[in-house]
């Protein structure tokens, strides 16, 4: 009988969504170990863990349980709960899959075949084609929109919005211009912010300036000359 530990993970985003829950993956590992005769000795839970890093509590304690020999085979709903990413996953099985099974419900993966393995890269190389794409899409979008003067995020200082167009404000303008001379005189991020801070100048949203304030206010500007 395969002996197998489960592991789940939900980020903070994915919390509240029934699919991808604590509950519903549980569910399913353990459908899944009972189908198939599988000893499930336990259930490792990363709960509001991004899957950016394999340093995560829940999963360390899983893979540990692995090298220890409490356990020949990893469970989990689906590949994304373990990693999303193809270096990642390629460090996990050099050093975890080649003698112990990765189990995903959803995907159909075994790695215990040839075919289960062959699958596994191949669902993982889609993976990160897929959000390379969509880095690369994104960025293009918002250099459009920088060059096109529309708003994309926060309107910086110096600008308002005009239905997504950026428009000029005077007398932000004169700030920005006085940020921009004080850094051009070698003046440190910190001493303008200070600067402004101690003269009663207002942020754009009435807070305070700070040194990344500061470094905001000078990529802007850099941005829309360019």
């Amino acid at each position: 009988m395969t002996v197998a530990i489960g592991y789940v993970r939900v980020s903070t985003e994915e919390q509240a969504t029934e699919g991808v829950s604590i509950e519903a993956q549980s569910n399913q590992l353990r459908q899944y170990a009972a189908l198939y005769d599988i000893d499930l000795v336990d259930i490792v839970v990363d709960a509001g863990v991004s899957a950016k890093t394999l340093k995560r509590d829940g999963l360390q304690r899983a893979l540990a349980a692995l090298k220890a020999g409490e356990a020949t085979a990893l469970l989990i709903a689906k590949l994304d709960r373990l990693t999303r990413s193809v270096v990642n996953l390629g460090q996990l099985i050099d050093e975890y899959f080649q003698e112990h099974q990765l189990l995903s419900v959803t995907d159909h993966i075994d790695t215990g075949t040839a075919n289960g393995r062959f699958l596994l890269n191949i669902l993982a190389s889609v993976a990160q084609w897929q959000r390379e794409a969509i880095v690369e899409q994104t960025v293009t979008s918002l250099g459009y929109m920088k060059a096109q003067r529309r708003t994309y995020n926060h309107v910086p200082l110096g600008f308002r919005d005009c239905d997504g167009l950026l428009v000029e404000v005077d007398e932000e303008q004169l700030i920005v211009a006085e940020v921009l001379e004080m850094r051009d005189s070698g003046a440190s991020l910190h001493a303008i912010a200070r600067d402004l801070n101690e003269r009663g100048i207002i942020g754009k949203r009435g807070g305070r300036y700070y040194a990344s304030t500061i470094r905001a206010i000078c990529q802007n500007t850099i941005h829309q000359a360019a």
